[in-house]
């Protein structure tokens, strides 16, 4: 290690974790990657260069290894990007709105929050553009009490207050909150219903993706899907998944797991005919359903919590969006 603490003064923290009791020695530079959220190879290399990575309040090299108790920060000369949130005027579709919360049918497209490559134009610096004083989660960012991807639509509920944050938070913690997504995969699912009970993790030869791996098997995190069948295509089902817990890409890793990855996902495989006929009629026919939804086939249908002042059971809807719709039209005409 190289004592320079003293460096500290002049940085802002982006990042801390405690390795856990359990922690078996890893090294440094791929506990990171595992930890930090689109982070990459080359990224937390060029940190580590840079002098930024601290054990215990000392600089390390990327070949120290990580031990229980290990505290560990990431600092940089300047403020992390979320804490450089502006408000941009933004028109929200707001399904329900009080004096303590809010829920907002998100559109395909829509980044969440600030992130890398994304400081502006997300969900977030219209929120806060459109209210004032949401309160912070515990990652620092205003109103959010969940997320969902930026090319999945549908339903998020925002804190108004302190006090709602922190119940809301507690039940999507305790998985007491009620979460479905319909989603449309490839192939034919041949149960009417399944669980799937795989641990997640950030998959190690490819960053951007979360995977069911040995590695997710001994630091990946509890996930849990549970699903039935809606409708069956010729060549793919329409589901309806409900989440016990939320992960990151949690659907979309668990239905290609199963071999069934989710219609034109193209960070999960399903950007390509993967189930049909060889014939050039069929390919341009999947090429145009293509064409018609370039996204996720993956909507935020229901949300359902309890309200954290009134204690009454809140139980939201929202409609597929056009693109979803013109998409499975399409797939039942096909299949007649």
């Amino acid at each position: 290690m190289i004592d320079d603490k003293s460096l500290e003064n002049d940085l802002f923290e982006h990042y801390h974790f405690k390795a856990d009791n359990g922690q078996e020695p890893l090294r440094v530079d791929k506990y990171l990657m595992n930890r930090i959220e689109n982070a990459t190879r080359n990224k937390i290399q060029n940190a580590v260069k840079e002098g930024s990575i601290y054990v215990n309040n000392k600089i390390v090299k990327s070949n120290y290894k990580v031990k229980p108790g290990d505290f560990i920060k990431v600092m940089f000369s300047h403020p992390p990007y979320d804490n450089l949130l502006v408000g941009e005027k933004m028109d929200l579709d707001i399904v329900y709105e009080d004096e303590n919360l809010l829920v907002i049918n998100k559109p395909a497209g829509l980044v969440v929050h600030p992130g890398h490559g994304n400081y502006s134009g997300t969900l977030l610096n219209g929120l806060i553009y459109h209210f004032k004083n949401l309160p912070f989660n515990g990652e620092g960012r205003p109103g959010l009490v969940h997320r969902i991807d930026k090319d999945t639509s549908g339903l998020l509920v925002i804190a108004k207050d302190e006090s709602s944050m922190t119940d809301l938070a507690k039940q999507f913690y305790l998985k007491t909150s009620k979460r479905k997504y319909i989603a449309l995969v490839w192939g034919i699912v041949n149960n009417e219903k399944g669980t799937i009970n795989a641990n997640l993790a950030r998959d190690p030869k490819n960053r951007l993706i979360m995977s069911v791996t040995k590695e997710a098997e001994n630091f990946g995190k509890e996930a849990i899907t549970h699903y039935r069948v809606i409708e069956r295509f010729n060549y793919l089902t329409l589901l309806e998944c409900e989440l016990e817990t939320g992960r990151t890409h949690q659907i979309r890793s668990h239905m290609k797991y199963i071999g069934h990855p989710i219609f034109s996902d193209s960070r999960y495989g399903g950007d390509k005919i993967l189930k049909g006929t060889i014939f050039n009629k069929y390919k341009q026919f999947v090429s145009n359903c293509f064409d018609i939804m370039p996204r996720q086939a993956l909507h935020a249908k229901s949300l359902g919590f309890i309200h954290p002042v009134t204690n009454k059971e809140l139980y939201f809807e929202s409609e597929l969006p056009q693109d979803f719709q013109s998409c499975l039209e399409k797939w039942r005409n096909y299949s007649k």
